[in-house]
């Protein structure tokens, strides 16, 4: 006996009509009268009286309903429960997140969640910027981590950091023995760029242009990682968060070179929506991304 089948014979016994039965519980009346005879069959007992109209519950129909209601009134009490239960212990949160902070950051990020609630659960997605936004603002999320986010009527965009953009180059790249360079410098150079639907692209295509310097683009991507690797088989040059070159830079793949003047920033936000009651996981879990143990612009 299923939990459909026992929700379909109380409310034919409710509204003693097949039909509306059958309506109530998003089904055709054919599959809901399949649905009856097939528990007549199990039981060996007619439960409607269906010569009649309206319909007529018989006498073992009457005590099959009430062992219906009281079977789903026992599962309401369970669900219930179990939902107390798991608030108290912490509860699930959802977190969308742009790829590159979940490349670089998630496992930290996961790893101080578990050990300060160990009873909760964290839910994780990697999206677009866009996707992210929309994550958020339609309750598939409860925070977001997104670059370039700046509060809506709906949405919340919260400070989180601003990272560092540096000139990320290959080891046998013509500047790759130089620590810093001046922005004058990527003059001329070919650059691996964001696609033009992308915030960071128009932010570094900005500050380019407010310095007069011109690169040729030869490569476009909507992700840091195959940007990286771009660079990394010396297809060109590219600017992005130092971030998330941290395994490429230990492992000698990649070169970070300092702009001067250092005045390119990704700002990274947490995002939610406007007015939304947290749960104890969701409240914790935004307690883990401010309490971040390294500053804001740190490598």
């Amino acid at each position: 006996m299923t939990l459909a089948n026992l929700r379909l014979i109380r409310d034919v016994a409710h509204f003693r009509s097949v039909s509306k039965a059958a309506r109530t519980n998003g089904v055709s009346q054919s599959a809901a009268s399949q649905a009856i005879q097939e528990v007549e069959r199990e039981l060996g007992a007619e439960l409607f009286d269906r010569s009649t109209r309206p319909l007529k519950v018989t006498s073992a129909g009457k005590l099959y309903a009430e062992y219906c209601r009281d079977v789903l009134r026992r599962e309401e009490e369970l669900q219930a429960s179990l939902a107390f239960l798991k608030e108290r212990s912490g509860g699930t949160t959802r977190l969308a997140a742009i790829y590159s902070v979940g490349l670089s950051e998630m496992d930290q990020i996961e790893a101080r969640f578990a050990q300060r609630f160990p009873d909760a659960e964290l839910q994780v997605s990697f999206l677009r910027p866009e996707r992210v936004w929309d994550a958020v603002a339609s309750d598939q999320a409860d925070l977001g981590l997104m670059s370039y986010a700046e509060s809506s009527r709906d949405v919340v965009a919260l400070p989180w950091r601003d990272e560092e953009m540096v000139v990320a180059v290959a080891p046998d790249h013509r500047l790759s023995r130089q620590h810093a360079v001046p922005v004058s410098a990527l003059d001329g150079e070919l650059f691996i760029g964001y696609d033009d639907d992308l915030p960071i692209q128009n932010h570094i295509e900005r500050y380019l242009r407010e310095h007069k310097v011109s690169v040729q683009t030869v490569l476009s991507f909507d992700n840091l990682q195959m940007i990286k690797e771009a660079v990394a088989h010396g297809a060109g040059i590219s600017l992005m968060p130092k971030r998330v070159m941290r395994e490429d830079l230990a492992q000698g793949r990649l070169l970070a070179l300092h702009l001067n003047p250092a005045e390119l920033y990704r700002p990274v936000r947490i995002v939610h929506r406007r007015r939304k009651a947290f749960n104890q996981a969701t409240r914790g879990l935004l307690t883990v991304l401010q309490e971040a143990d390294e500053k804001p612009n740190a490598a």
